[in-house]
Formats: C-alpha cells, sequence, structure tokens
C-alpha cells in the first residue's frame, strides 16, 4: 500500500486489483437516507472496476504527551507513496476525523492540559487548514464523527470528567451545530457508521467498561433503538462499510487487551458474525475503503505503535500485508476523499 516497510525499506508494488480502482461512472449513485432493496444491495456487493485508480487517503494527526508532533500524510496511488501533508492548527490527540463535501474535518480531543471544542477544516486543493469552523458546544475527546445526508454528526465522547451520550449535527450552509436526540448509553471512543439510512454506534466505553452493545439512529423520528451486540467488547476499533456490511475491527477490550479480530454485521439478518483476524493488534487503529479495498491502518499492537497496513480480501476471508506509512500516527485517524 504504501512504500515503505516497518524498518524504512522499499516494498514491492501491491496487486493492481487493489489500487487501480474507482467507482463506474456509470453507475446510478445511490441516495443517502433511503432503504435500499436487496436484490440492488446484492449488486453493490460486488466488486467496483478494476481498470483505473481514485481517491485520496490522508492519515490525520497522532498525538502523544511524548510523541506530539501531530503529523499529517497523504497517500498518493499514482506514485504509490505517502507524502507529507499540511500540519493542523492545534496540535491534539484523541480527535475526530471526518469527511465531507470533499473536504476533511477534525472535531476535538486533547491535549495533556485540556479537551477541545474547537473543529478545523482541511482543503486538499490549497493544503491548508482553517479554524472558521463553528465549535461544540463543550469541549470533548474521544468523539465520533461521520457524515449522513450532507451533516456531520459529532457523537458521544468524554468531556474531562465523564462519558457523554451527546449528539451534535452540523451544517456546513449555517456553519452550526444543533443538539440531536441523545444515545441511550454513554460512550466515548466508540465506532460509526451509516448503513442503508441508520446511524449506527458501536461499541466504545462508558466511563466503566468497554461495550459490545449497538444502537442505530433512525434519520426519519430521529429516535435511538438497541441492535444486536457484538460479539466482543471493544473501544478504539476501526470501523467501516465494505459490500453492504459493517466491518469492525481491532481495538481493546474490557480486560483492557489489544485485539486482533474482526467482525461484521450483516443488516438482513441483524447478526453479528466474525471475520478472520488481522495479521497484527491493532488498538487506536482506523478501517477504511481505500479504492475498492478495506485497509485496517496503524495503531498500537501493545507494544509499539504501527505504520503498517492491512488489506482484507472478502473472497479468501484473508488479510494481507500492505506496505507502510512514513510515520506513526499514536491515536492518528485515516480520512477518504473521493
Amino acid at each position: 500500500m504504501g512504500l515503505y516497510n516497518e524498518q524504512g525499506a522499499a516494498l514491492e508494488q501491491p496487486e493492481s486489483r487493489l489500487v487501480m480502482i474507482k467507482e463506474s461512472k456509470g453507475r446510478t449513485p445511490r441516495r443517502r437516507g433511503v432503504s435500499t432493496p436487496l436484490s440492488l444491495r446484492r449488486q453493490l456487493s460486488k466488486p467496483p472496476p478494476r481498470d483505473i485508480f481514485n481517491g485520496m487517503m490522508f492519515m490525520v494527526g497522532g498525538w502523544t504527551q511524548d510523541d506530539p508532533s501531530c503529523l499529517v500524510e497523504q497517500f498518493c496511488p499514482e506514485y504509490n507513496e505517502w507524502r507529507a501533508a499540511a500540519h493542523m492548527v492545534n496540535n491534539r490527540g484523541k480527535v475526530a476525523v471526518g469527511t465531507l463535501d470533499g473536504k476533511i474535518y477534525t472535531v476535538g480531543g486533547e491535549d495533556h492540559i485540556r479537551c477541545y471544542s474547537s473543529v478545523e477544516r482541511y482543503s486538499p486543493d490549497t493544503d491548508s487548514w482553517s479554524t472558521d469552523v463553528a465549535p461544540l458546544s463543550s469541549p470533548r475527546s474521544g468523539v465520533c464523527l461521520v457524515e449522513m445526508d450532507g451533516y456531520l454528526y459529532a457523537i458521544g465522547g468524554h468531556d474531562g470528567i465523564a462519558a457523554i451520550n451527546t449528539v451534535e449535527r452540523y451544517d456546513p450552509k449555517m456553519n452550526t451545530w444543533s443538539k440531536q436526540a441523545a444515545m441511550l448509553t454513554r460512550r466515548t471512543r466508540a465506532a460509526a457508521a451509516v448503513l442503508e439510512g441508520h446511524l449506527y454506534v458501536i461499541g466504545g466505553n462508558d466511563g466503566d467498561l468497554a461495550l459490545n452493545s449497538v444502537e442505530r439512529y433512525n434519520l426519519v423520528d430521529g429516535t435511538w433503538s438497541i441492535c444486536a451486540h457484538m460479539l466482543s467488547p471493544r473501544e478504539n476499533a476501526g470501523c467501516a462499510v465494505y459490500l453492504g456490511h459493517i466491518y469492525v475491527a481491532g481495538g481493546k477490550d474490557e480486560l483492557n487487551l489489544k485485539l486482533c479480530g474482526a467482525e461484521r454485521f450483516d443488516p438482513d439478518t441483524m447478526r453479528w458474525t466474525p471475520v478472520k483476524r488481522m495479521r497484527n493488534k491493532r488498538d487506536d487503529m482506523s478501517l477504511v475503503v481505500f479504492n475498492g479495498a478495506l485497509m485496517a491502518v496503524g495503531g498500537s499492537d501493545g507494544v509499539t505503535n504501527l505504520k503498517t497496513l492491512e488489506a482484507y480480501c472478502h473472497e479468501t476471508n484473508t488479510w494481507r500485508h500492505f506496505g507502510s506509512m512514513k510515520s506513526k500516527h499514536p491515536g492518528g485517524r485515516v480520512a477518504v476523499l473521493c
């Protein structure tokens, strides 16, 4: 996936089927917020075309008191390498990262002194960050950030005292955040995904223990409901929607053990089933879909912060090493712009 392994040595060019991919221009876009028939979902579950590539992947931030560099890297598939991008204005850890309208947003976070409510926006056209975005209603770290129907949703987090169940929605046209219906459970360091018009919030920590519980938000009536629990409690997990399923991988459990396990949620059966374990334990990792491939990026194995990536093949239910970033990003998050 990248040009470097953990020691910085060059890697072989990755298989073209995982990199040289993008969505066909002729495909009818799927409407957000509307349930999709099973027949169409099966069509969408087919692997995308393999002739050309598109998209930009960024690793944003990664901050600890011992390593406060808060670097930003961009993967350039045409050159098969990672390149440095502009730093965020404020260095902070446990920051939420999301995308909206072709731009990257970072929300909340903390340093060794305080939590933040501020929000920054990155423009890839100018390789620059701006701070002219309205802040959250209160400072917090460990927030979930996800795009749904043209808005950003900031979910849960920790305000420095306790885990919270607050949900706020950002309107980019008005540059304002508004409170939405609160979650049923207080959660920090949870995962979130949007699938078939529902917003799912998965796992996390309630302030005492890692959770395996899942709840989802119905945009139509503005209510939360309980869904099937995950097979394993986990916080700091990676999460992505891939081929009509929600995949969750890594994180740490209620015993604070780092996880390499992964599972997926099927909206037809409303059940979670295990998938092949990753090659590495990855706490505080990112799980993203980039140019048609499901990627596990970064994280910590409990001994060191990882620069490596793994790619998942759904046909063989296997993970394989897929290169490395140039730098370590402790607690950093990946954002993909299409």
